[in-house]
């Protein structure tokens, strides 16, 4: 096992490897930017330091300064987390070749499946299933037609690079698609530097699947059960759930198979998502993410598995601690992302400062986060607060269990989409496990939203307005109680 191990990463994601790495006895390295020198996860880490200015791009994704960072501090491993540099392969390889383990696959496996196109042509000579559409990039304006046409409308242009539904576009018929993908390309080079798009049949109710899985590099590889992740905004998650309503022993098995398979097909390593659409009884791979995934911790939470350590015990050359005969689901799991956002405002980024914070707790409720009262939330990031994930013994305890821990959250200074996921477990068509991935339009959320704005507005029905948002009026409660118990010990000892 490593001895010492640098986080490339910030949040609730580094907080999260770093006590994996407390309870294994390898001690941290954080690397922080300017306006994350006092955050929680610098503290908690063993040692600290300062990587770049605040934009990611002088920062969490400045190579150099953190491949510095590891050589000066003795780190014998980088977790990269997720986002910024979990899945660069130039990342990757630098670690290789400087004798720095990248805590992930490698290079290689990375850069495999790192074009949504390459990543098509691999699994479809795999045998796994894939859905139709054009064989390579789309070049020229014809052939995009006869493709479109063959497949039969609607159709989907998407970027072969990158990920998060960016550039993605829809075309629901022939005399749109050529501006849809001039579009596309031009989002996808600005976004990516890649303008590379590709043509595929769009699938009508689909959901949003995913295995787990985790290898080993003396080849043995395992799925650690299904989640399910349809509910999503501008293609970017925000509830997940474990195990898929939908899913049965038949079809896990199925499905689990394939996922095994796909990381076979490129000799994969480490922690890793793959990603399926389901629609109408058939599913299709969609892509694989090779690193851990934000929704790790709901399939943490029914399997017993500590995902995090087991991607630090592979990088450091043991085998898996589990056979796939190990892999048991119990109960269910329910994850919802609370953001600093504005649903009623196309979910639009709404940065502050905590001037209070409490999370919620009581029996099966986990909260990943990394901030506090006094933390402020920037405009550099990601505008993540906190995950709350819920345990119960079936469906609707656990769908229960996250509406009481809804409301018992306090956060009050900036603008959260709690509402949005009350209506959401409040929704019967959600309570059903009728999902996909349209499901906030289809099932018009935001209108419910709109009405547990103004319900709480007008009956102070959250505990942080019961506690009193108006530092003032709190301050001044503070006061009377502290008078209060001043007086009451008084008359006591008369």
């Amino acid at each position: 096992m490593f001895k010492k191990v640098l986080i490339a990463n910030r949040g609730e994601i580094a907080i999260r490897v770093m006590r994996a790495c407390r309870e294994l006895d390898v001690k941290t390295v954080a690397v922080y930017s300017e306006v994350d020198k006092n955050a929680l996860f610098a503290k908690y880490a063993d040692e600290a330091y300062p990587i770049g200015p605040a934009p990611a791009t002088q920062s969490y994704l400045n190579m150099d300064n953190i491949l510095d960072v590891a050589h000066k501090t003795g780190a014998e491993g980088i977790h990269p987390g997720y986002g910024f540099l979990a899945e660069n392969p130039e990342f990757a390889e630098r670690c290789e070749k400087e004798g720095i383990t990248f805590i992930g696959p490698s290079s290689e496996a990375i850069e495999s499946v790192g074009s949504k196109i390459e990543a098509k042509k691999t699994m479809k000579a795999a045998g796994i299933p894939v859905i139709p559409g054009s064989e390579n990039g789309v070049n020229d304006f014809d052939e995009a037609l006869d493709t479109a046409g063959k497949i039969g409308y609607p159709v989907i242009v998407k970027a072969s690079a990158g990920g998060g539904g960016i550039g993605m576009k829809v075309v629901r018929k022939s005399g749109e698609l050529i501006e849809m993908i001039e579009s596309a390309r031009s989002v996808a080079k600005s976004t990516f530097g890649d303008a590379t798009v590709f043509i595929e049949k769009y699938l009508e109710e689909p959901r949003h699947i995913e295995f787990q899985i985790l290898a080993d590099s003396s080849g043995n590889i395992i799925h650690v059960g299904d989640r399910e992740c349809s509910i999503q905004r501008r293609h970017q998650k925000l509830i997940e759930e474990s195990p898929s309503p939908i899913m049965t022993p038949k079809l896990r098995e199925r499905m689990g198979s394939d996922a095994v398979k796909a990381a076979a097909a490129i000799n994969y390593t480490n922690a890793g998502t793959i990603e399926f659409l389901y629609s109408k009884g058939n599913y299709y791979f969609l892509e694989m993410n090779t690193r851990l995934q934000v929704e790790h911790p709901i399939t943490e939470v029914v399997t017993g598995v500590d995902l995090a350590k087991e991607q630090l015990r592979i990088a450091s050359g043991q085998e898996l601690s589990y056979k796939q005969k190990d892999i048991r689901q119990t109960g269910w799991a329910i994850e919802c992302r609370l953001n600093a956002e504005d649903p009623l405002n196309n979910f639009t980024p709404a940065p502050g400062k905590l001037r209070r914070y409490r999370s919620s707790g009581g029996p099966g409720v986990r909260v990943d986060s990394g901030v506090h009262t006094g933390y402020t939330i920037t405009p550099f990031y990601d505008s993540l607060i906190s995950k709350l994930t819920v345990w119960g013994r079936d469906r609707n305890e656990a769908i229960a269990r996250m509406k009481r821990a809804l409301y018992e959250y306090i956060i009050v200074g900036v603008t959260t989409n709690i509402s949005f996921h009350k209506a959401v477990m409040n929704n019967e068509y959600f309570r059903r496990g009728d999902l996909t991935t349209h499901f906030i339009e289809d099932h018009n959320i935001i209108a419910e939203v709109e009405k547990i704005v103004e319900a709480e507005k007008e009956k102070g029905a959250t505990l942080a307005s019961a506690l009193g948002a108006d530092d003032k009026k709190v301050a001044a409660i503070t006061a009377a109680v502290g008078a209060y118990m001043q007086n009451a010990r008084a008359e006591g000892t008369k």
